[in-house]
């Protein structure tokens, strides 16, 4: 398997929790179940990104969890 590309449009976790509309209890499941890929913040490891298409993409495909 090969090494997945790491998208452009990062952002953060609380950003992406803005726009679904959700909790972190609940993003913090969507990132263990892996629905949502996290990589690591070159300039500070604590934070984590996620692709902003994904998030999206999440959005359109499952309202319900918006």
């Amino acid at each position: 398997m090969g090494r997945m590309e790491r998208p452009g449009d990062l952002i953060t976790t609380t950003e992406a929790r803005k726009l679904l509309g959700i909790s972190s209890a609940t993003m913090t499941k969507l990132i263990k179940r892996a629905v949502v890929v996290t990589y690591s913040d070159p300039l500070d490891s604590r934070v984590k990104l996620v692709s902003r298409a994904a998030v999206l993409a999440l959005k359109v495909r499952h309202p319900e969890a918006a």
